[in-house]
Protein backbone atom coordinates (compact mmCIF):
# COMPACT_ATOMS: atom_id res chain seq x y z
CA UNK A 1 0.00 0.00 0.00
CA UNK A 2 1.02 3.57 -0.90
CA UNK A 3 0.24 7.06 -0.29
CA UNK A 4 -0.83 9.46 -2.77
CA UNK A 5 1.80 11.41 -1.14
CA UNK A 6 4.19 8.78 -2.56
CA UNK A 7 2.49 7.66 -5.70
CA UNK A 8 3.13 11.62 -6.35
CA UNK A 9 6.47 11.37 -5.57
CA UNK A 10 7.51 8.32 -7.70
CA UNK A 11 5.46 9.72 -10.79
CA UNK A 12 7.29 13.54 -10.49
CA UNK A 13 3.49 14.24 -10.65
CA UNK A 14 2.41 17.86 -10.07
CA UNK A 15 -0.56 18.58 -7.41
CA UNK A 16 -3.20 20.46 -8.93
CA UNK A 17 -5.25 20.71 -6.15
CA UNK A 18 -6.20 18.40 -3.31
CA UNK A 19 -2.60 18.66 -1.45
CA UNK A 20 -4.29 18.47 1.77
CA UNK A 21 -5.37 14.62 1.18
CA UNK A 22 -2.52 12.96 0.05
CA UNK A 23 -1.99 10.91 3.16
CA UNK A 24 -4.77 8.93 1.64
CA UNK A 25 -3.48 5.00 1.43
CA UNK A 26 -3.85 3.71 -1.82
CA UNK A 27 -4.64 -0.09 -2.48
CA UNK A 28 -5.79 -0.34 -6.22
CA UNK A 29 -5.31 1.84 -9.28
CA UNK A 30 -8.24 1.89 -12.49
CA UNK A 31 -6.39 3.16 -15.83
CA UNK A 32 -8.95 3.69 -18.09
CA UNK A 33 -10.03 6.35 -21.01
CA UNK A 34 -13.78 5.56 -21.26
CA UNK A 35 -16.06 6.94 -18.22
CA UNK A 36 -18.64 4.07 -19.25
CA UNK A 37 -15.97 1.96 -18.21
CA UNK A 38 -14.89 3.99 -15.19
CA UNK A 39 -18.32 3.59 -14.24
CA UNK A 40 -19.68 0.18 -14.82
CA UNK A 41 -16.03 -1.49 -13.76
CA UNK A 42 -13.86 0.63 -11.47
CA UNK A 43 -14.34 -0.06 -7.97
CA UNK A 44 -14.94 2.61 -5.12
CA UNK A 45 -11.99 3.82 -3.27
CA UNK A 46 -9.33 3.68 -6.15
CA UNK A 47 -6.92 5.62 -7.85
CA UNK A 48 -8.33 6.53 -11.29
CA UNK A 49 -5.37 6.90 -13.85
CA UNK A 50 -6.49 8.43 -17.35
CA UNK A 51 -5.42 10.82 -19.95
CA UNK A 52 -9.23 12.69 -20.27
CA UNK A 53 -9.29 16.28 -18.59
CA UNK A 54 -12.63 17.26 -18.93
CA UNK A 55 -15.12 17.88 -16.29
CA UNK A 56 -16.97 14.24 -16.86
CA UNK A 57 -13.84 12.76 -15.27
CA UNK A 58 -13.73 14.69 -12.00
CA UNK A 59 -17.89 13.73 -11.42
CA UNK A 60 -17.10 10.35 -12.07
CA UNK A 61 -14.33 9.82 -9.80
CA UNK A 62 -16.81 11.85 -7.38
CA UNK A 63 -19.35 9.25 -7.94
CA UNK A 64 -17.45 5.63 -7.65
CA UNK A 65 -16.06 8.02 -4.33
CA UNK A 66 -12.58 7.81 -6.07
CA UNK A 67 -9.04 8.67 -3.87
CA UNK A 68 -8.14 10.91 -6.73
CA UNK A 69 -7.13 11.39 -10.05
CA UNK A 70 -4.23 10.87 -12.19
CA UNK A 71 -3.86 12.89 -15.11
CA UNK A 72 -1.34 11.08 -17.53
CA UNK A 73 0.75 12.21 -20.56
CA UNK A 74 1.41 15.97 -19.15
CA UNK A 75 -2.49 16.42 -19.36
CA UNK A 76 -3.97 18.34 -17.57
CA UNK A 77 -8.16 19.92 -17.12
CA UNK A 78 -9.07 22.85 -17.49
CA UNK A 79 -8.39 25.86 -14.87
CA UNK A 80 -12.15 26.23 -14.06
CA UNK A 81 -12.55 22.54 -13.82
CA UNK A 82 -9.52 22.77 -11.13
CA UNK A 83 -11.28 25.54 -9.66
CA UNK A 84 -14.70 23.32 -9.38
CA UNK A 85 -12.76 20.95 -7.56
CA UNK A 86 -10.88 23.29 -5.36
CA UNK A 87 -14.43 24.58 -4.23
CA UNK A 88 -16.53 21.34 -4.15
CA UNK A 89 -14.66 18.30 -4.07
CA UNK A 90 -11.98 16.90 -1.79
CA UNK A 91 -10.59 14.56 -5.05
CA UNK A 92 -7.37 15.07 -5.26
CA UNK A 93 -5.97 15.77 -9.26
CA UNK A 94 -2.91 15.52 -10.68
CA UNK A 95 -0.68 15.26 -13.75
CA UNK A 96 2.27 12.91 -14.80
CA UNK A 97 4.47 13.41 -18.04
CA UNK A 98 4.44 9.72 -17.41
CA UNK A 99 2.24 7.79 -20.31
CA UNK A 100 -0.62 5.77 -19.32
CA UNK A 101 1.96 2.27 -19.78
CA UNK A 102 4.65 3.52 -17.40
CA UNK A 103 3.00 5.09 -14.92
CA UNK A 104 1.10 1.38 -14.61
CA UNK A 105 4.10 -0.21 -14.45
CA UNK A 106 5.68 2.11 -12.28
CA UNK A 107 2.89 1.88 -9.79
CA UNK A 108 2.53 -1.92 -10.46
CA UNK A 109 6.00 -2.29 -9.40
CA UNK A 110 6.08 -0.49 -6.19
CA UNK A 111 2.79 -2.50 -5.26
CA UNK A 112 -0.42 -0.54 -6.34
CA UNK A 113 -2.44 -3.26 -7.36
CA UNK A 114 -4.98 -3.38 -10.34
CA UNK A 115 -7.99 -2.87 -9.64
CA UNK A 116 -10.09 -6.44 -10.41
CA UNK A 117 -13.98 -5.62 -9.55
CA UNK A 118 -16.18 -8.71 -10.57
CA UNK A 119 -17.68 -8.26 -13.85
CA UNK A 120 -21.32 -7.34 -13.39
Amino acid sequence: MMTLREIQTHLDAEILCGEDQLDREVCGAFACDLISEMLASASSHVLLITSLTNAHVVHTAEVIDALGVIFVGGRRPAEDVIEIVKKNSKIPLLTTKCQMFDCCGLLFSKVVQADRKDPP
